[in-house]
């Protein structure tokens, strides 16, 4: 486990972008030889896609030969609608780089048959040969994607109802109206992040401070569905000074002297 610790959102943000399009251009990606990537949405990885976005348009990176997987999305909300995670992805990231749409995966939540929907998602990622790197965030209750506390550590894609605490907080995208904010996801599961070789999770925030501490200075805890990282033999924890004040100074210490 390795934890990276910048000044900023911003300088966090860069420095997850240039891991990922270090990785991408160290694999050599062909038509033949995809490099697969898992991504999030929300505010945390927003500053992430602008830095890849600039690296794209500015020749140091090609999606031509990535394929990406998204770890969730709403049930009910139409594709189109402004907060559905199709509609923030396309806007914040897909359509400003040279990706093939037809290699852009997002669940989707208004699927005929569900449960069919998230065993076919998971049987994509495996046609893909599985996922080099995926990123993710966390809530602050530390829960990475829509594995809410108290979720399997070895879960797989499937329907989740989201608990009370991130309906109130996604309440402030929907005009805090709780009535308007959906209440159930698919998301993949725990167990399927931790089939990626990699995991890089960006925690950014005085307000996910505790979940961070609960993450890499506690032992697992299925209550707080990021520590399982803890058990990759691959994982990066890239946050921002705020984030790091529920850590030990000896901690804090520790990693930075490591890098």
């Amino acid at each position: 486990m390795r934890l990276v610790i910048l000044e900023n959102y911003d300088l966090a943000s860069e420095w997850a972008a240039k891991y990922i399009r270090n990785r991408i251009v160290q694999f050599k990606p062909s038509a033949d030889r995809y490099f697969t990537l898992g991504l999030p949405t929300g505010s945390t990885p927003y500053g992430c896609y602008q830095k890849l976005i600039e690296y794209h348009r500015s020749g140091d990176i090609s999606f031509k030969y990535v394929k990406t997987f998204n770890m969730d999305e709403y049930v009910g909300l139409p594709r189109a609608h402004p907060e559905s995670y199709h509609s923030y992805m396309w806007n914040n990231f897909f359509k400003h780089i040279d990706i093939d749409p037809a290699n852009a995966h997002i669940l989707d939540g208004n699927a005929e048959n569900l449960e069919a929907e998230c065993q076919a998602f998971e049987q994509k990622i495996t046609e893909a040969g599985g996922i080099q790197l995926f990123v993710g965030g966390i809530g602050p209750d530390g829960h990475i994607a829509f594995n809410e506390p108290g979720s399997s550590l070895v879960s797989r894609t499937r329907v989740k109802t989201l608990a009370k605490d991130t309906i109130v907080a996604n309440a402030r995208f929907f005009d805090n109206d709780l009535s308007r904010v959906p209440t159930m996801a698919l998301t993949v599961g725990v167990g399927t992040v931790m089939d990626a070789k990699e995991v890089m999770i960006l925690i950014t925030g005085a307000h996910k401070a505790f979940a961070l501490y609960k993450a890499i200075e506690e032992g697992v805890n299925h209550m707080w569905t990021v520590s399982a990282f803890q058990q990759h033999p691959h994982t990066i924890f890239v946050c921002d000074e705020d984030a790091t004040l529920e850590l030990r100074v000896k901690t804090v210490k520790y990693f930075k002297d490591a890098v």
